[in-house]
């Protein structure tokens, strides 16, 4: 047996040494924010357990548990490759991850038999929250290299020291006796941690066969008893880290928040609703008029499902349902979500900027780039306030938005909890004591729209959930979920009613694409705007040149394949150009309009596509009533990709059916009809199922063709940036994987995650273009 040197250190060090924290102060602190957070008597903590369906009884019993796992979770930072990598400079490589440590500890077995001692203590829940506390324990390694096998070594190192018999440790565990009411601790284990030792493989063959006995398919009541565990113990982490770095109060900090006065109905009113209306009575020159299904939504309950047509109001009424639902929901703060930056930003500008500055954000990964550009050219909204974050907001990372109360956010950062996420771990808290409205669900993929569908099963908050047009299957799927649908046959809106049924679009179907140019230079001509939107974003940029060629006119080009600071430009443009009624425009777009593009055009011309993007698509056209008809051009693509045969096959039903016909937005919607039905499983997000271990996942489906990118002659700027701990926001780059190059030396400076991308395929004005080949 190899016991520890004796050159034991006289101080564990929790963080690097210049934080100067003992590992038994950070145990200690753990503790502390777990109570602060999640006590019964603060709203915070009643939010978390109802989130979590835990029964009224159980809140004790998980506060126990919660400061057992507190005060074990980073105990494995008492060996040597820790201690040397926060006291030495430079990098030093770590023999095993140190929550894995902890986690083997605990499963010692002179350490378990003490612990179970324990009355009416779930062990293997504790351990599970101290194993996966910082998302990265993998059963097996066939997961892409995401996590560490628990247990594994991650280096060739033949022992590892351990300091279990150091004061800070022996002092945490007589906290802990108290706080399980066990006696005195055993002896402590001296030996050094090695691949031959048979004390450490007992504990890694007793702790692997608990993982396997932790069925928590079996018992639902376990099974949230495990999830608000691991969440509580990473938020109480997160909080007792960064506070104490920050050189705050943990107390004063999270009792500020935890205690906050709830929103009320009048606070929406005042900061989101008045104001928003007062903009559109200027814009308009007329008083505003509630429509009656801006109002009736609000009678609907604390779960509701939307269908609303394009242009109609439906985020307004999103807005006077969450103020109603204050008035009966106690809670913190409002939380728009949706399916993209774009949608973000403008959800933000038209609505959510109204707030104070000190309660509202804007969420998203290219946020901090776009509140740096809106403040030097504001939306009314925000003239005169700056939303940036401050250097202390930002230091606290997600930490730092728990204060704000008016949210527009991606619904990435806040539902990536559900795929083991960092950022939606630390933000689960302040989701629990949240209303939250999530939009434009029509867009979501399979798998998103499956992780969305399990969050409103499985967890319990006021939740409206919206969209212009939805499958039948889909619907059913949300009802099945508890939510309410408003309008329908028995609950109709008359107003609504009436919108969707006047007459917008004549729809015809053509040849191909050479058809549709002649069509479209006669618009032209005759001074309209024309939208044009293709499947592919080499089709984009091809048929902008071709177009422009035709009308001797510059033509936008709009897509995805843009600097962000370029994307920004071409988005504003474009929008601009549809605004100005009487001044002739042709934009060529790719999907992205089907959503983040407030347009309205005069004549519309579409490649074939899934029914419910062709009705978003038209919905970009006489939005607002504005003229008699919009003319609608469709044809078949060249090839099926990005989509199946079989969605476009249903696309051409739908067509023949609207053609020829005076059509109204309740006539697009009848076309759902003609979707297939999709697959889909009702298997538990890995949040639910992870048991013992957590290993990140995505919450949408990613496209494994695609990379994130910077030009090659951008390189040296975007080291500064990095250097100065800048944003590279504007700098990044979306491109196809063949095209990205991985082997240029001077990646080794930059993020694992950026590939770099050849200027001389970029240009600004029709972004980046794709090599031959592939269906870019």
């Amino acid at each position: 047996m190899m016991a520890a040197p004796s050159h034991s250190p006289e101080v564990l060090h929790a963080k690097s040494k210049t934080y100067g924290l003992s590992l038994h102060a950070h145990l200690m602190d753990a503790r502390q924010a777990a109570r602060a957070l999640f006590q019964a008597d603060r709203r915070w903590g009643r939010a978390f357990a109802r989130f979590f369906r835990l029964p009224d009884g159980e809140h004790e019993r998980f506060l126990i548990h919660l400061q057992a796992a507190a005060l074990l979770h980073d105990i494995g930072k008492a060996n040597e490759d820790f201690q040397r990598a926060v006291t030495a400079p430079g990098f030093e490589a770590q023999t095993m991850r140190h929550e894995h440590l902890s986690a083997l500890f605990m499963h010692l077995p002179p350490v378990w038999q003490w612990l179970s001692g324990a009355r009416d203590v779930d062990l293997p829940a504790i351990a599970a929250a101290v194993l996966s506390h910082h998302l990265k324990a993998a059963e097996t390694a066939d997961h892409d290299g995401r996590a560490p096998v628990w247990g594994e070594p991650q280096k060739d190192q033949k022992r590892l020291f351990v300091f279990f018999d150091h004061p800070d440790v022996t002092r945490m565990l007589a906290t802990l006796a108290e706080v399980l009411g066990l006696g005195p601790p055993p002896e402590p284990v001296r030996e050094a941690w090695s691949l031959r030792s048979e004390t450490w493989e007992r504990a890694r063959s007793d702790g692997r066969a608990a993982a396997r006995r932790l069925r928590l398919d079996r018992d639902e009541g376990r099974r949230r008893f495990v999830m608000a565990l691991k969440a509580g113990l990473i938020a109480a982490d997160s909080a007792a880290s960064a506070l104490v770095r920050e050189g705050l109060s943990i107390e004063d900090w999270i009792a500020a928040i935890a205690c906050a006065r709830p929103l009320g109905p009048e606070d929406v009113d005042a900061n989101i609703i008045t104001p928003r209306i007062r903009a559109i009575e200027e814009r308009r020159g007329e008083p505003f008029q509630w429509r009656d299904f801006q109002i009736e939504i609000a009678r609907i309950g604390r779960r509701g499902l939307l269908l609303s047509a394009c242009g109609s109001g439906k985020t307004l009424a999103a807005w006077s349902w969450a103020r109603a639902q204050l008035a009966g929901n106690p809670a913190g703060r409002v939380i728009f979500l949706y399916p993209t930056r774009g949608t973000a930003n403008e959800g933000f500008r038209d609505y959510v900027a109204w707030a104070p500055e000190a309660e509202a954000s804007l969420v998203h990964s290219s946020a901090r780039y776009e509140l740096d550009q809106m403040r030097d050219n504001p939306p009314e909204a925000a003239r005169g306030k700056s939303f940036a974050p401050s250097d202390a907001e930002r230091r606290l990372f997600a930490l730092g938005l728990w204060a704000k109360k008016y949210f527009s956010a991606t619904v990435d950062q806040f539902l990536g909890f559900l795929e083991h996420q960092y950022t939606g771990m630390c933000l689960l808290p302040a989701l629990a004591d949240s209303i939250i409205i999530i939009d434009e669900v029509h867009s979501f993929d399979p798998h998103l729209f499956d992780n969305l569908e399990r969050f409103l099963k499985v967890f319990d908050v006021p939740v409206l959930c919206m969209t212009a047009t939805l499958p039948a299957d889909r619907r059913k799927r949300l009802e099945d979920a508890a939510l309410v649908t408003y309008p329908t046959e028995a609950a109709p809106s008359c107003e609504l009613l009436e919108l969707e049924s006047a007459p917008r679009y004549r729809l015809r179907r053509i040849s191909g694409e050479d058809e549709a140019l002649e069509l479209c230079a006669g618009a032209y001509e005759a001074g309209q705007r024309v939208l044009w939107v293709v499947n592919t974003v080499a089709r984009c940029q091809n048929l902008a040149e071709r177009v422009q060629g035709r009308i001797r006119s510059d033509v936008l080009c709009y897509h995805s394949r843009y600097l962000l600071r370029d994307r920004r430009d071409m988005h504003a443009r474009t929008v601009s150009a549809f605004q100005q009624s009487g001044l002739r425009a042709v934009a060529v777009t790719t999907q992205v309009c089907e959503m983040s593009l407030d347009l309205d055009a005069d004549v519309l011309i579409t490649e074939h596509a899934p029914v419910p993007s062709l009705i978003q698509r038209f919905g970009r056209a006489n939005r607002h009533l504005k003229r008699d008809r919009a003319q609608l051009y469709t044809y078949a693509p060249p090839a099926a990709l990005p989509y199946e045969r079989a969605e476009l096959a249903a696309a051409e039903r739908f067509l023949a059916d609207v053609e020829g016909k005076d059509l109204g937005q309740i006539d697009l919607a009848s076309g759902l009809r003609h979707v297939p039905a999709q697959s889909h499983g009702n298997a538990p997000a890995r949040f639910e199922s992870g048991g013992y271990y957590a290993v990140p996942g995505q919450l949408r489906d990613i496209e494994e063709s695609g990379c994130t990118a910077i030009l090659d002659t951008h390189v040296d700027e975007v080291r500064a940036l990095l250097e100065r701990r800048s944003a590279i926001d504007e700098h990044l780059l979306s491109i196809p994987r063949r095209d990205a190059v991985t082997d240029d030396p001077r990646l080794s400076a930059l993020p694992r995650y950026l590939a770099l991308a050849p200027a001389s395929h970029y240009d600004s004005l029709r972004g980046f273009r794709a090599s031959q080949g592939g269906n870019a």
